[in-house]
């Protein structure tokens, strides 16, 4: 095939456009994206994000999943490649702005989904009490990673977790007693879990989740980084007990 025969000027312009890598740049990792989600990372309006995806839907690539009321975006293997190719032939970018992302960095290192652990340090969470028995799958697969069937950016409708033999033992450390939760937990159910909208993995919900939220923020190893704000920072301390307790090295 000749250079004449494919029109590759106009597809080079597509990655030209600094707010449309951005886009490309925040489904880099696989994540499929709501373009709220999107305008937040990249740091665009909703109508902006809107005009690029479909450019990008336009050429192929960018696809769509649709999850309930939502659409959800990720890259098209072949715009990861083009996207690899570029970022080994270009320079790095200056840092023009220490506030430029700060809020959806902050969003996806650590928040709280509702009154539970979400964000990178929720699923981290999750997946240890899992490594360390606290918690058993049920369905044969190992580890937290998303299920065929999981809608993104929802609460299971049925989840594959239970449980485990070593649940007083791993959530004693932490300060919680599993029979009192259970005990005190009402109506609510013991486990639910949500396919967390920013790492795309499980996190622990439920009358369980919530209660290990609230020692978090009891004891002070995460707090909010501003007043009614879902945002978490993750204090020294709690970067220590999670070390400790459940072998996490997490940064802030």
């Amino acid at each position: 095939m000749s250079g004449g025969d494919v029109d590759i000027a106009r597809t080079a312009a597509l990655f030209a456009d600094p707010a449309r890598v951005r886009v490309l740049t925040a489904l880099a990792d696989g994540r499929a994206l709501a373009a709220s989600v999107l305008a937040g990372e990249a740091g665009l309006s909703a109508p902006g994000v809107s005009a690029h995806l479909a450019k990008l839907r336009e050429a192929g690539l960018v696809e769509a999943e649709r999850s309930g009321r939502h659409r959800f975006y990720r890259l098209r293997p072949d715009a990861v490649e083009i996207l690899e190719t570029l970022a080994r032939h270009s320079p790095a970018q200056p840092v023009t702005s220490l506030r430029a992302g700060t809020r959806a960095q902050a969003l996806r290192l650590a928040r709280t989904c509702y009154d539970h652990l979400a964000g990178r340090l929720g699923v981290q969470v999750t997946a240890a009490l899992v490594e360390r028995g606290a918690l058993v799958t049920t369905d044969g697969v190992d580890g937290t990673g998303r299920r065929p069937d999981d809608r993104l950016s929802q609460p299971l409708a049925e989840h594959p977790y239970a449980i485990g033999p070593a649940a007083p033992e791993v959530l004693g450390p932490l300060g919680l007693d599993v029979t009192a939760v259970e005990a005190a937990r009402g109506r609510r159910p013991m486990l639910k879990f949500c396919l967390d909208w920013s790492e795309q993995r499980h996190h622990l919900a439920g009358a369980l989740g919530a209660a290990l939220a609230e020692r978090f923020l009891e004891q002070g190893w995460v707090t909010r980084r501003r007043p009614g704000h879902r945002a978490l920072r993750l204090t020294e301390s709690g970067a220590d007990v999670l070390a400790d307790r459940l072998g996490i090295r997490a940064t802030d």
